[in-house]
């Protein structure tokens, strides 16, 4: 029989380029256009120096480390990242951008070895080495059989959900857009005569209203919705009250999910309508170990979230984290220590939104709210 709940699985930022690249079997050329580091294999000699010797070539599945092991014993009904590099060994890098992402598509390996249900695009990489490289990057993720949203060849693909079916009926529905404040040039805006991403234009009230319209249209019968937003800077805990309104009223338009990303680190949690918002999930996967500068911050920490939503209603019903450790450009379970840090400093910013967090005895961190 059918359970009476669903889990799924979301990821913040997973960015498989650049280092990530560099250290599996087929890596796209190193050169790099930054104004400090010209060869990516640089950010691989960061990450060693800071935690010791990164096997090379790595297999496909050795960056998922230790959270491939939490997948398979939490079996999620479907798994959700944002995906923070194009795939391509074409093109040149976006021009004036100063930091540009891309992993080989022979290295898609890398995604498929985690079983990644929904690669959401929308975001301010994507299309780092131009139509050339999203046209790659769409290709690719269409051949290893993983769904995408967010990012199309023209406006209708961009703005097409993704749909996972569910057993017993009914699918995971994922739409994807992104905001001008995560960094997206306005160029890379999906167009009926061009690719690109779906970009929201601004977040004025006919916008949100318009994006309310989109989700109002999504067929609810037996559906969960989620809605999955690029959105807001890197650092800082800081969430805009023009972020607060559009994930409310997303939510009373019908989505179950807000899955908000761009922050490196985790920000606050809210639970509007029973429905939960991550204002922010923070980075999963990045090559950033060893750089420093925002230590307060503890970007080499990340976590891995299991929602379980009521299969008909789509009401939360539990929300557990995984916390995780980027340790030799490999995810493994964070110590006690890192876990309880965690969850303290999550506790303070939730606090804001009426939510807390607690940490288990099996060091796992969970949502409790009103």
């Amino acid at each position: 029989m059918p359970s009476d709940t669903t889990t799924i699985f979301l990821g913040g930022d997973v960015m498989t380029g650049r280092g990530v690249d560099q250290i599996l079997r087929s890596p796209a050329s190193p050169e790099l256009h930054e104004e400090w580091v010209r060869d990516a294999r640089d950010y691989v000699l960061l990450a060693e120096n800071a935690s010791g010797a990164i096997p090379r070539p790595a297999d496909d599945g050795y960056v998922w480390g230790e959270l491939a092991d939490e997948l398979g014993r939490i079996a999620p009904a479907a798994r959700i990242v944002n995906l923070e590099t194009s795939i391509t060994a074409r093109g040149e890098p976006w021009p004036g951008k100063p930091v540009c992402y891309r992993m080989s598509p022979s290295n898609v390996g890398c995604l498929t070895a985690a079983r990644l249900d929904v690669c959401t695009l929308a975001n301010n990489h994507v299309l780092d080495y131009g139509a050339v490289g999203l046209e790659d990057t769409l290709e690719t993720l269409a051949r290893a059989g993983i769904a995408l949203a967010g990012a199309g060849t023209d406006e209708l693909g961009a703005q097409r959900p993704a749909r996972i079916p569910r057993a017993g009926g009914g699918d995971v529905v994922v739409l994807a857009i992104g905001c001008e404040d995560s960094g997206i040039p306005t160029e890379w805006a999906a167009r009926a005569e061009r690719g690109g991403v779906d970009l929201l234009p601004d977040l004025t009230s006919r916008s949100i209203a318009q994006l309310c319209d989109r989700v109002r249209a999504i067929d609810r019968a037996g559906d969960l919705v989620v809605v999955s937003i690029h959105w807001g800077g890197n650092w800082g805990d800081h969430v805009p009250s023009s972020h607060v309104e559009l994930a409310h009223r997303v939510i009373d338009a019908g989505c179950d999910v807000v899955h908000g990303h761009s922050s490196h680190h985790p920000r606050a949690i809210e639970v509007h309508g029973g429905r939960p918002i991550f204002y922010g999930c923070g980075d999963l996967l990045n090559d950033y170990e060893g750089i420093r500068g925002h230590e307060a911050y503890r970007p080499d920490l990340a976590l891995a979230y299991f929602a379980e939503l009521d299969r008909a209603s789509g009401a939360l019903v539990s929300l557990v984290m995984q916390p995780l450790r980027i340790h030799k450009l490999r995810l493994e379970r964070a110590s006690h220590d890192d876990a309880e840090w965690l969850a303290d400093r999550l506790d303070r910013v939730c606090e804001r939104f009426g939510t807390r967090i607690v940490l288990r005895d099996d060091a796992r961190l969970a949502l409790r709210w009103s």
